[in-house]
């Protein structure tokens, strides 16, 4: 069985991105992450310092054991995910990355 994309997700890809069929969304069947709590993945929005940091060293080691790692950081630097922990890297980690994209 497939799954739908996430709530939210692209429906029309931007210029030069790929399309968005479901076949770009099946590296999520194999993802470590099925099933487990999606907050621990995106902060709230009053969560900060150590709690903040905390969490997320829980998120990464979980990506750590995924076997589609690559594949879920690659989706969130393509399509420019601006929140949450994805392939084991922070929103704090892909913004410069995201900002250099729009210089």
């Amino acid at each position: 069985m497939r799954r739908k994309p996430p709530a939210g997700a692209v429906t029309k890809a931007p210029e030069g991105l790929p399309s968005a069929m479901i076949e770009n969304w099946e590296w999520q069947d194999h993802a470590a992450c099925q099933g487990v709590n999606p907050e621990l993945f995106f902060a709230a929005e009053s969560e900060r310092g150590l709690r903040k940091r905390a969490r997320e060293l829980v998120a990464k080691s979980l990506c750590g054991t995924c076997p589609v790692r690559r594949e879920c950081a690659d989706h969130a630097a393509v399509v420019g995910e601006m929140y949450g922990v994805w392939g084991g890297i922070t929103e704090e980690e892909r913004e410069p990355a995201f900002h250099g994209r729009h210089h």
